[in-house]
């Protein structure tokens, strides 16, 4: 979302390293944008095991739910890389947009790309075999971190639990990758 439209705000920058965390599950507190690198989104269980839920991109606005009225944190936003983030004080964000109804549409373009986006995951997930959930995957990351790859900046059991297989199909998968691109590169 730009934030031309709301230019009297007034926003700070951070950076935060690789496994480095911009907001706690529960928490309250200000709005971010991320101007460049991923943030991962997880879940915490009460048992204390964690599950990744979401990807955050460049130009995104977080937390999502929060947007246009405060909500405790679904997840934890943990640094994929470097990335950089404009925090937005969410009191001047609600005045804002209490000011200026006409802003919420701006909100709204914002929350349908993620739907966009929740949509090509889906279309990742209903790959019949799990070869083709992983390729995808590895071809949207592609995106965002290449010449990295997904394994670059996610664990094999994150790769599992965002497409919805195993880790050791994920070794698996990867494995026969390398092979592959070891015999095409003979």
């Amino acid at each position: 979302m730009a934030l031309a439209n709301f230019s009297e705000i007034k926003v700070s920058s951070m950076i935060l390293h690789k496994g480095e965390t911009l907001f706690r599950q529960g928490e309250t507190g200000p709005l971010y944008r991320v101007k460049s690198g991923l943030l991962k989104i997880v879940r915490v269980h009460e048992d204390g095991s964690q599950i990744l839920v979401n990807i955050i991109v460049p130009g995104e606005m977080i937390p999502h739910h929060s947007l246009l009225s405060p909500n405790p944190n679904y997840g934890t936003a943990v640094a994929l890389m470097e990335t950089e983030a404009e925090v937005i004080p969410s009191a001047e964000w609600y005045r804002k947009l209490a000011q200026n109804p006409e802003l919420y549409r701006e909100v709204a373009l914002q929350l349908q790309e993620k739907v966009r986006m929740m949509q090509q995951r889906i279309d990742q997930l209903t790959q019949v075999a799990p070869a083709d959930k992983l390729r995808k995957l590895q071809e949207w990351f592609s995106r965002y971190i290449a010449p990295a790859s997904i394994t670059d900046v996610l664990t094999q059991e994150e790769i599992g639990q965002f497409i919805g297989l195993r880790r050791e199909t994920i070794n698996r998968l990867l494995r026969s990758q390398t092979g592959y691109a070891a015999k095409k590169g003979k």
